[in-house]
C-alpha cells in the first residue's frame, strides 16, 4: 500500500504546476499589454500635443487660418529665441528677434540655418511656447519644423515660419516666446 507522503506529492506536484501556468499566463499578457501601451503611447502623446498645444505642436490647417478674424483691439508680443544642440555644427538664428501682431493676424518670420561643417548635415528643429497657457493659441500655417532639414557643406538656407496668434488667445497674455533647439538628424552621404 503506497504511504500518505506518496499519494499527496503528486498532488503537490500538479498544483505547483497549475500555479505556474497560471503564472506564466499572467506575465505573458503582462508583456503584451507594456508592448501594446508602448505602441499606443506616441500616438496618444502626438493627439495630447496637438490638443493643448504642448512642445508646440498645434492642429492648425490653411483653411482654418484663412477664416480667422483679427482682432485689432490688441497687440500680443511674440518673441524667437534658438539653440543649436551639440554636435549638429550648425549657426541657427531668428532675422527678427520679435514682431508684435493682432490676434488673428498672419505673420512670416525667416530663421536662418549655416552649416558651419565639411559634410552633410541633417537636423530637426523642436519647437516650444512659453507660457504653456499660449501654446495652443499659436497656429503655424508653415514651418521649417514639420520636417527634417539639411544643409550642404558650408550651406545657408533661410527658412521661413508663417503664422498666427488665435484671437482665443487670453486677455491677459500680451507676449510669448516661441523656441526653436535644432538637434542631429540622421547623417546623409555627401
Amino acid at each position: 500500500m503506497a504511504s500518505l507522503d506518496e499519494v499527496d506529492a503528486p498532488t503537490a506536484k500538479q498544483q505547483l504546476d497549475a500555479k505556474n501556468k497560471k503564472l506564466v499566463g499572467k506575465l505573458i499578457w503582462l508583456v503584451v499589454g507594456a508592448i501594446l501601451f508602448a505602441f499606443a503611447l506616441v500616438p496618444l502623446y502626438n493627439v495630447l500635443c496637438t490638443i493643448s498645444g504642448l512642445n508646440g505642436k498645434t492642429n492648425t490647417t490653411a483653411a482654418e487660418s484663412a477664416n480667422t478674424k483679427v482682432d485689432n483691439t490688441r497687440w500680443v508680443d511674440v518673441q524667437f529665441t534658438t539653440n543649436v544642440m551639440p554636435g549638429l555644427g550648425w549657426n541657427f538664428y531668428p532675422k527678427q528677434s520679435s514682431v508684435r501682431l493682432h490676434p488673428g493676424q498672419i505673420e512670416t518670420v525667416i530663421f536662418v540655418a549655416k552649416n558651419t561643417t565639411n559634410e552633410v548635415v541633417a537636423g530637426q528643429a523642436v519647437p516650444s511656447v512659453t507660457p504653456g497657457i499660449a501654446a495652443s493659441n499659436l497656429k503655424k500655417i508653415e514651418c521649417f519644423c514639420f520636417v527634417r532639414q539639411s544643409l550642404k557643406p558650408g550651406e545657408e538656407k533661410e527658412m521661413p515660419l508663417r503664422f498666427y496668434v488665435s484671437p482665443e488667445l487670453p486677455k491677459d497674455v500680451s507676449e510669448m516666446t516661441l523656441s526653436y533647439a535644432f538637434f542631429p538628424a540622421v547623417k546623409l552621404d555627401k
